[in-house]
């Protein structure tokens, strides 16, 4: 979803408000009179009165999916007929991500007309994305669509392509895990290794994300096939390095080696350092590491850091994250810094306290520093 957010230059001004304000009292009354524009008979004003109805309180999911329901008590019952004009309305919204609503209302009341609904995802995705629709679809009929989706996966249109690889993703974030795929991997197979050597950063990068939720029930099975893969490939090991991150992080010899970077570090480190020593939520730390070269060759380092954020029972969480891969030549030194802002999201609260930081080389802890999060000030 990320991706599609990156490319509506509408999703994220440069004030940021919530992102659920995509759906906001202006858009709304934008896909109205859209609509207007291409069918005679659209009732704009009952089209917006059902969609802000209480919106205020709703996500940006939910958002979505109230106008792709309020699109079924507006149009014509019957789905074709719907279908047609949303085809039509497509590419006069002024919003990729908003764009989405169609295939929501393909998924929403398109299940028992399959050939249709398929041509419509396809249609939709070039647009903005059709992966949430389409996981319905997989969900129902696994077999059928996933043959059809081997074939997008050879497509012209790299949007199609992806969505080849992110609609069939098993874990796919904001989404319902498809649970057949979690069980047995080689269902998708034929789709990520048609897309190993994409020309698309979209679609590798897709590619990536689909083998690394993969890699996080099956790590073996991900290793033995892209050990098989040409990695000289650019573009093979670009996916490759990205594909497994999270096997990277926890340490695992068979995925660094796969990257070159399964010896254990020879280096000094010269300094690992945290500033400024003591923040407030909101605030940023920046960490600066030297580090410097004892091997007699030439060297590849993984470089990544664990923070171990506070609970709210006071025990201490690690999370890793990816810093950089670098290769040093002998006695090379070389100084890394990297900035991190500190605070909140939906999916992790921050408490106050001591929180370390490991500095991991190879999957290795080298180095520690830490941080202080201060109390959040109360209101007087």
């Amino acid at each position: 979803m990320n991706d599609v957010a990156d490319r509506d230059t509408t999703a994220a001004p440069a004030s940021a408000p919530a992102l659920k304000e995509i759906f906001n009292a202006v858009r709304i009354r934008h896909i109205a009179a859209e609509t207007a524009a291409i069918f005679a008979g659209f009732d704009s004003e009952t089209f917006v009165n059902l969609c802000l109805d209480g919106i205020d309180g709703h996500s940006l999911m939910a958002r979505l999916r109230r106008v792709a329901e309020t699109f079924h008590a507006t149009l014509p019952r019957d789905f074709r007929t719907a279908l047609d004009i949303l085809r039509r309305l497509a590419p006069r919204l002024d919003s990729a991500f908003v764009t989405m609503v169609l295939p929501d209302y393909v998924a929403l009341y398109g299940k028992d007309d399959f050939d249709t609904s398929m041509a419509a995802l396809k249609y939709f995705t070039v647009f903005g994305s059709s992966e949430f629709a389409v996981r319905h679809f997989l969900r129902r009929e696994p077999a059928r669509s996933l043959a059809l989706m081997e074939r997008w996966a050879r497509d012209d249109n790299d949007h199609v392509r992806r969505l080849a690889s992110e609609g069939s993703r098993p874990r796919l974030p904001w989404s319902f895990k498809l649970d057949a795929v979690i069980a047995e991997p080689a269902l998708t197979w034929t789709i990520v290794d048609s897309l190993k050597a994409d020309p698309s950063r979209y679609v590798r990068k897709s590619v990536a994300n689909h083998l690394n939720d993969i890699a996080k029930d099956h790590p073996d099975w991900v290793l033995q096939r892209i050990e098989g893969w040409p990695l000289d490939d650019p573009a093979t090991g670009w996916i490759a390095r990205h594909a497994l991150r999270t096997l990277v992080k926890r340490g695992n010899q068979r995925a660094l080696a796969i990257l070159g970077a399964e010896s254990a570090p020879q280096v000094d480190v010269g300094g690992f350092t945290v500033t400024p020593r003591s923040i407030e939520l909101g605030e940023s730390i920046t960490l600066t590491i030297d580090l410097q070269s004892t091997a007699p060759t030439d060297q590849r380092l993984v470089v990544d850091y664990a923070i171990h954020y506070i609970k709210s029972s006071g025990a201490p969480s690690p999370k890793v994250f990816k810093l950089r891969t670098i290769d040093l030549a002998p006695a090379e030194l070389r100084t890394l810094t990297h900035r991190q802002v500190v605070r909140d999201f939906t999916t992790r609260k921050h408490f106050p306290g001591r929180h370390r930081i490991d500095l991991l080389l190879n999957g290795r802890v080298v180095a520690e520093a830490d941080f202080h999060l201060q109390p959040v000030a109360k209101t007087p």
